[in-house]
């Protein structure tokens, strides 16, 4: 690897890492190694072709991992990939929890990458669900009927920030909870914001 691609300004996420540092320095090398650029995004290393995202590192308390953007497109021909919950549609992680585990999958590792950079130079994309496919809780739809200044607020949000409010409305199991939480964004909505704004 040759030092002059990595990006110092991602040195302080290897430095700080603790637990994971021999694992996130290895993944790093592995990054590196398929020429993708290192970036800072969204505070964590982002290997990038160009500009297009093509896969993260990033670490959690029992694992840590590389997230490929565009995962769900990958042939998963080693049963690597795992789509971190239900409601994530493209992206997908391999997860480590050693550093002997990294360095025996280096190689495979490597060819997930390619392939990564292959979808991305092909111009393929995931086919997301489109808003209209997500369920809306039954006490939002009653206050999109009660209020149609809600309803025109709401469908003016961009899609990301729609689906965004709906699965958050239609998470917990209580309809007490569900109707909480509608209760406590209505004034976001109204104001155009999104769930995290």
């Amino acid at each position: 690897m040759s030092e002059s691609t990595q990006n110092p300004k991602v040195d302080f996420y290897f430095d700080k890492a603790g637990k994971w540092q021999k694992e996130l320095e290895q993944l790093r090398v592995i990054a590196l190694d398929c020429q993708l650029t290192e970036e800072l995004k969204w505070g964590t290393p982002c290997y990038t072709l160009g500009d297009r995202n093509i896969l993260l590192i990033h670490a959690f308390k029992e694992y840590c991992a590389f997230l490929f953007f565009k995962g769900a497109l990958l042939k998963d021909t080693d049963g690597i990939l795992i789509q971190q919950s239900e409601n994530v549609q493209a992206a997908r992680q391999i997860r480590f929890t050693s550093l002997e585990e990294i360095v025996d999958l280096k190689t495979i590792l490597k060819t997930y990458i390619y392939q990564a950079i292959e979808v991305e130079k092909a111009g393929l994309k995931v086919e997301l669900k489109k808003t209209t496919e997500f369920a809306v809780s039954e006490e939002f739809q009653n206050k999109l009927n009660e209020m149609p200044d809600l309803k025109k607020a709401f469908d003016g949000l961009t899609p990301g920030r729609q689906r965004a409010y709906l699965l958050h409305f239609s998470q917990p199991k209580q309809s007490k909870t569900r109707e909480s939480r509608v209760e406590k964004n209505i004034p976001n909505i109204l104001k155009g914001k999104g769930l995290n704004d």
